[in-house]
């Protein structure tokens, strides 16, 4: 029980931050775009060594 207690303040707790990051333009739309980008090149780096564009968007 505890540790679900813990778990859950950590989970509200980032979720804050995040929230607070977004207000403050320290989290933009273009970040979540690149870190998207990254985030799917490293989980598809065989598609990126066989020269696919793993860009989203334009």
């Amino acid at each position: 029980m505890r540790y679900r207690l813990g778990s859950f303040v950590l989970l509200i707790y980032i979720l804050v931050g995040l929230y607070v990051a977004w207000l403050h333009d320290y989290i933009t739309p273009t970040l979540l775009k690149q870190v998207a980008q990254a985030l799917i090149a490293v989980f598809l780096w065989f598609l990126v060594l066989l020269g696919v564009d793993l860009h989203i968007g334009g």
